[in-house]
């Protein structure tokens, strides 16, 4: 009866050029909407119910497109490192990103620290148990 079981096949298709062409521009396009969001909120804090002004809009664009280059060069490059590097490094970006955010309100330097350290440690986590749960 050994020659009546069925066979299971796992054959893995071909990684093609097209396809990692079509994850690079998601994960651009990614980035690109995210730093967009990212210098839209900062210009707004930085406005504080002020007239919109040049000052702004620049600060908005600059803000966003540090944002965006900083993400994707994260979704390229980390796939590449150790899962708790990697983890790492998102923890890092993300509470910087919230810390510098929090500290444009004009509030403590010491309240805009903890805010970035509880998102950084929460968006560390968060990805190291990501990371974790589905390594190759």
């Amino acid at each position: 009866m050994a020659h009546a079981a069925p066979t299971v096949s796992r054959r893995h298709r071909p990684t093609r050029s097209a396809d990692a062409d079509h994850l690079g521009r998601n994960a651009l396009v990614r980035a690109l909407l995210a730093g967009l969001v990212y210098g839209v909120w900062a210009a707004f804090i930085k406005r504080q119910m002020g007239p919109v002004d040049a000052g702004n809009v620049f600060y908005g664009i600059l803000c966003g497109v540090l944002f965006a280059a900083i993400m994707f060069a994260l979704g390229r490059v980390g796939p590449r490192m150790k899962r708790e590097v990697h983890a790492a490094a998102y923890g890092v970006f993300g509470g910087v990103a919230a810390g510098y955010l929090h500290s444009l309100t004009n509030e403590s330097v010491l309240r805009a620290t903890g805010v970035g350290l509880a998102v950084g440690v929460g968006v560390g986590v968060a990805a190291f148990y990501r990371y974790y749960t589905r390594e190759p």
